[in-house]
């Protein structure tokens, strides 16, 4: 049987998600990827670009934005071409086009990440529903089909690397910013802050895939003056820089799944994390790691279901400073928190069931009578959205052109006077 993947296709953590689905489909199914698009196109990169991906036209436009923008006609030749029966959408937001898919005649299921309140109930438009974490099946539980598999690392592509913590008397702090920014959903920003209060020998390492201008005028004073911190910005394919730090440090505000925390722990770093779901779902206090106190929570700006978390800057300042203070925890905690990963967080594990859960709902479904008038409809909504997506780019053109034009008028007229 063949089974589609629509997703974010590039480096970042929903497209390694996705990846991992792949791994473990692909004992038992053929499995293609529809490279939806994204912030970045992987086009040409060996680590994306293989023969089962195909990559979507990019058609946005101020209109069509995100997966709306998506061709129909463009991803039913792909499901028609690869003969797709079971399609999952990896944080689809767009339900229009789900429907449509399961109208052509293709079971349809989601990897839960993104959802609000009042979308909620749209979810019932699939056939299936995946949840890593508990706390998203607590949302989802009323589903026909919802399938719990607890999230967890390649255990085997993310090992420990031996290094000289042993014999170094400092702690070194490792954290994972991502493409980061003045939201800093990850909590960088608190982390640079609470690590000007630690003391004794430590060092504190932050590995991001943005400049450190990113993050603020403040937060890059603090970098460039704090000789303890290293700031790496670069993109690194996984198993990723782990191996750089003794612990691993995580004040996040809000997460999917808490990718990076399962896979810290199974590089062998106990984490020092928010006291809050998914994180402390992996988490376990003075055994693997730390949990920081939550003092509030705040709706996010875009009313996403969940709450961002507000920490205690205090209580993450004591957790970094009890690794220092007491240096052999680290290695204690770093047994345990590998033996955690192995034994309850190995992806390879956990989603043994995976394959059995897709049989279980593939059903055979007729596509629509009114076929025809999909395809009819698919066309005109694709002219449309290419026009539009045209349109954008002759007026960012234009505007650019303009700009220039002011740019050198101005100048030229500086030079007069």
């Amino acid at each position: 049987m063949n089974i589609g993947i629509v997703t974010t296709w590039f480096e970042r953590g929903a497209a390694y998600v996705s990846k991992a689905y792949e791994q473990a489909l692909s004992k038992e199914f053929n499995v293609y990827i529809y490279a939806r698009g994204g912030e970045v196109c992987a086009k040409g990169d060996p680590v994306w670009d293989r023969p089962n991906v195909t990559f979507a036209p990019g058609w946005g436009s101020r209109i069509y934005q995100g997966d709306s923008s998506m061709s129909r006609t463009h991803l039913f030749s792909w499901i028609i071409r690869n003969k797709i029966k079971v399609i999952i959408f990896n944080e689809q937001r767009d339900f229009s086009i789900v429907k449509d898919c399961s109208k052509f005649g293709v079971t349809v299921g989601a990897y839960i990440d993104y959802y609000k309140k009042d979308t909620v109930s749209s979810f019932k438009c699939y056939d299936f529903l995946l949840c890593n974490t508990r706390r998203h099946l607590s949302v989802f539980n009323w589903h026909r089909n919802c399938f719990f598999i607890q999230w967890g690392a390649d255990t085997k592509l993310f090992q420990p690397v031996k290094n000289n913590y042993l014999t170094r008397k400092e702690a070194v702090f490792f954290h994972s910013a991502g493409y980061g920014g003045f939201n800093c959903r990850k909590g960088t920003d608190i982390l640079i802050k609470s690590f000007q209060k630690v003391k004794g020998p430590s060092r504190l390492v932050i590995h991001s895939q943005v400049p450190i201008a990113k993050y603020g005028k403040d937060i890059q004073e603090i970098v460039e003056s704090d000789e303890r911190i290293e700031f790496l910005q670069k993109t690194v394919p996984a198993p990723g820089l782990y191996y750089l730090g003794d612990i691993y440090v995580y004040p996040s505000k809000l997460e999917g799944i808490g990718l990076s925390v399962s896979e810290a722990l199974s590089c062998g770093l106990p984490v020092i994390t928010t006291d809050t779901a998914p994180m402390n779902e992996f988490v376990t206090p003075g055994y693997n790691g730390n949990l920081i106190k939550v003092t509030a929570h705040i709706k996010r700006s875009d009313n996403y279901y969940w709450p961002e978390s507000v920490i205690d800057e205090r209580d993450l300042v004591c957790k970094m400073q009890s690794y220092i203070d007491k240096h052999d925890l680290i290695d204690i905690q770093k047994y345990n928190a590998r033996e955690s990963a192995i034994n309850y967080f190995d992806w390879s594990k956990n989603s043994g069931q995976l394959c059995g859960y897709i049989k279980k709902v593939c059903v055979y479904r007729k596509p629509t009578k009114f076929f025809l008038f999909l395809t009819v409809k698919f066309l005109i909504q694709d002219f449309l959205r290419f026009s539009l997506f045209k349109i954008h780019k002759l007026i960012k053109y234009f505007l650019l052109l303009s700009k220039s034009y002011c740019v050198s008028k101005i100048s030229r007229r500086c030079d007069i006077v």
